[in-house]
């Protein structure tokens, strides 16, 4: 059973730090190109940030290039988002999702809430 799990959600005032973490099991993690997409509410779900399998090749949207770091660990099935210097505007579920060939699995994702 495939399963993408999300955590690391929360609360933090702007200007806070959030680790996300997507734990995966059931399929073979370190062959799959991953990504972080967000969801706001009332927005279309948007991509955050994505990494290749083997980790040599990292993507990030504009709006969080130099704020948030993508990483996976094959060997732990894991992959993290660090999110510093977090905005308002950062609000959003955040999910994983794992993609290769027309395959693709989700998580349930996790809430970040930014204010003050």
């Amino acid at each position: 059973q495939v399963q993408l799990v999300e955590s690391g959600g929360g609360w933090v005032q702007p200007g806070g730090s959030l680790r996300l973490s997507c734990s995966a099991s059931g399929f073979h993690f370190g062959s799959y190109p991953m990504r972080w997409s967000r969801q706001a509410r009332g927005q279309a779900r948007e991509l955050v940030a994505a990494i290749s399998s083997s980790g040599s090749n990292i993507w990030y949207a504009d709006s969080v290039k130099g704020r948030f770091t993508i990483s996976r660990d094959n060997g732990k099935n894991t992959m993290l988002l660090q999110m510093n210097s977090l905005k308002p505007e950062d609000t959003a579920v955040y999910f994983c999702n794992a993609r290769r060939d027309g395959t693709e699995f989700w998580g349930q994702g996790t809430q970040v809430t930014v204010s003050s």
